[in-house]
């Protein structure tokens, strides 16, 4: 057996060899465009597409398809693209996913729903006439161009039949117009996002006949029997679009394979177009650019993107080294001390909540008391402190120093094999969801558990325990603050404390909490940004209420709890900042945490992606339903402009 340090050698090897494929852009050059072509190569042979019909036409094979048995038939070949495109980290038609069962949070169960993304960033970008044509336009020069690299590719004998019916303009124009409209219908028939999240839409038990039923064209006994472990038998599925999956079964009888097939292609090219250095995939970059308000030949620098890649493929042996440079243990306990005030403070603001009811207010206090809070890194599911433990984690992903394409590719099979894994074992309640270096936080409803990875603790948000504490408390304490408050905002109140999915409040308490919600929906709906035409484009309040709620209980959690430690140790005022109190600079860490600009297509993309609001409604919103900011502030008025906890 191999000593640690060699081992933790060996381990370094391999993140360097991923970063060196990604930095090493001459040898990314001259692959060129064939690795791209031959994962497009086989999605055509999965998904071939030689006996055209007239786009609205109903697809006969298809027909008779949706009509025989649930099993699968050898002629199954949307079956087989579907489980490919799986299994290599693309989204296709369906997201298939793996998570705890809300309602069973000790079982994992097999989630089904709606692509995050179709195409373009949310279904509002359909809307947009201007958006689509460019997105078409985007399409047909990126596949024109792929067709002319095909053409000339002499090691792969490549000759993809989306890429050849895209040779002549009024072909390539066509089927890009009929591509944008599938899109456009798969995006019209997704929830909104506010939906998307409710968990008492999207949670939808079905028996894996009733799935098949509601979508006849994919047999899912044919993705479970590639994607989960052997001998594996779902009892039930999660299905969080069910009216989506009818919709796409009308849609998908309704769609020529031909269009169907380009659809797959493309969704290829999107998810490793970043993968390739081409001027065959040079307009979507720009279209991405302009998208995002950037300069449409705008480059992330290299390191930067390379780190990302790093922490995105070989993530917890990129944690064990960015704990040794950048978290002390020292650190790790002072996290640990202001997330447990917080608890001990939000107990307490839930024992004085005169709006629940008196058993409802019992049950949340032992809610609060079994969250499990994990901070800095993961000690177990790895151990990123043990470099055997990750050494067998990533045991069987291969990384190459000279093949950045393949490094990607192996990493994202790597990453959906070990998701399928778990399929039928217990949840793994020690795992984490975010890497180490990873600058943000969670709460987990089904597990009752907040997380915070080392990467968020670091300043300006988390500071050394010498540095007065208000600075700490007024940032990282309102971050973990925010993160327990989800426990109880729109969603965590449907979870009881030990994370059941259930209705434990009672109707007196959820009438009084609705009513009390509905202040923030109205508070925040009035902030605006300028949208696509420069007219006011509102926030949404009804999406942003349950990070809204956790912001506003967070802040003033955090407050007490950094009160009652300021008692007990009284902290100095900093060198420069005399003039102000030490309660003003707690609220002034707080901003200063939410500072930034924003680019108008970003800030319309945040409204419309995003669950939470902008960054600047954040400070003045949360400010103003705080009762101890208008009281350290000496403003006129005291009163909170919405208040729960």
């Amino acid at each position: 057996m191999s000593s640690k340090p060699a081992v933790d050698e060996a381990n370094f090897n391999k993140i360097q060899s991923a970063y060196s494929a990604c930095m090493d852009e001459d040898t990314i050059k001259s692959a060129g465009v064939g690795p791209l072509l031959r994962v497009l190569r086989t999605v055509e042979e999965l998904f071939p597409a030689k006996k055209p019909h007239a786009e609205g036409e109903v697809d006969q094979n298809m027909l008779s398809q949706a009509r025989k048995t649930l099993m699968l038939q050898a002629d199954d070949q949307l079956s087989r693209v579907v489980v490919y495109l799986t299994k290599i980290g693309v989204g296709g038609l369906v997201d298939i996913g793996v998570a705890a069962d809300d309602m069973d949070p000790d079982n994992v169960v097999t989630t089904v729903a709606a692509p995050w993304q179709v195409g373009l960033p949310s279904k509002e970008y359909y809307k947009n006439k201007n958006m689509t044509q460019g997105y078409a336009e985007t399409i047909g020069k990126v596949l024109e161009a792929l067709l002319h690299e095909a053409e000339r590719n002499s090691t792969a004998t490549i000759s993809v039949e989306t890429l050849e019916r895209s040779r002549y303009k009024s072909s390539r124009e066509e089927l890009v117009r009929a591509l944008v409209e599938f899109e456009t219908r798969l995006a019209e028939a997704s929830p909104n996002l506010e939906d998307a999240l409710d968990v008492t839409k999207y949670y939808n038990p079905r028996t894996l006949a009733e799935t098949e039923t509601l979508l006849p064209q994919i047999s899912f006994t044919y993705l479970f029997a590639n994607l989960a472990p052997l001998h594996y038998h779902p009892d039930r599925l999660i299905i969080n679009t069910p009216a989506y999956l009818q919709s796409l079964s009308k849609t998908l009888l309704e769609t020529s394979k031909e269009t169907q097939q380009a659809y797959f292609v493309w969704k290829v090219v999107q998810a490793y177009a970043s993968k390739i250095e081409h001027d065959s995939v040079r307009p979507l970059i720009r279209f991405e650019n302009k998208v995002q308000g950037k300069d449409p030949d705008a480059l992330e620098e290299r390191w930067r993107k390379c780190v990302k890649e790093v922490d995105s493929s070989l993530g917890w042996i990129l944690s064990k080294f960015f704990v040794g440079k950048a978290f002390s243990k020292a650190a790790k306990d002072f996290g640990d001390r202001i997330v447990h005030d917080i608890k001990h403070r939000f107990a307490e603001k839930l024992e004085a909540t005169e709006w629940m009811t008196e058993d409802v207010r019992k049950l949340g206090i032992e809610k609060v008391k079994n969250i499990v809070q994990k901070i800095g890194y993961p000690t177990k599911s790895p151990d990123i402190l043990d470099p055997r433990a990750l050494q067998q984690f990533y045991q069987s992903l291969n990384i190459s120093k000279s093949s950045y394409f393949e490094n990607a590719f192996s990493a994202a099979t790597f990453d959906m094999k070990r998701q399928f894994a778990a399929l039928g074992k217990p949840t793994n309640r020690d795992e984490w969801d975010m890497t180490v270096p990873t600058v943000n936080a969670y709460y987990n409803p089904a597990g009752n558990e907040i997380v915070f990875p080392a990467g968020i603790m670091q300043s300006p948000v988390f500071y050394d325990p010498s540095v007065p504490q208000y600075l700490s408390y007024g940032a990282f304490g309102a971050v973990s603050g925010h993160e327990l408050s989800h426990a109880f905002d729109s969603t965590g109140r449907h979870f009881d404390q030990n994370g059941n999915y259930t209705d434990w409040w009672d109707d007196e308490t959820v009438r009084a909490f609705e009513k009390k919600a509905d202040c923030f929906v109205e508070q925040y709906s009035k902030f605006t940004t300028p949208g696509p035409d420069d007219k006011p484009l509102h926030v949404n309040g009804k999406l942003t209420l349950g990070e809204n709620i956790a912001d506003a209980g967070g802040l003033t959690a955090s407050f007490g709890a950094w009160k009652q430690r300021e008692k007990a140790d009284p902290a100095q005022l900093l060198p420069g900042l005399q003039n102000f109190t030490k309660e003003q600079l707690f609220f002034m860490s707080y901003s200063t945490f939410w500072c930034g600009k924003t680019r108008k297509e970003a800030a319309i993309r945040q409204i419309y992606q995003d669950p939470h609001a902008p960054k600047w409604a954040r400070i003045l919103g949360t400010l103003s339903n705080s009762r101890e900011f208008a009281e350290s502030f000496h403003c006129p008025k005291k009163e909170p402009t919405c208040e729960l906890w």
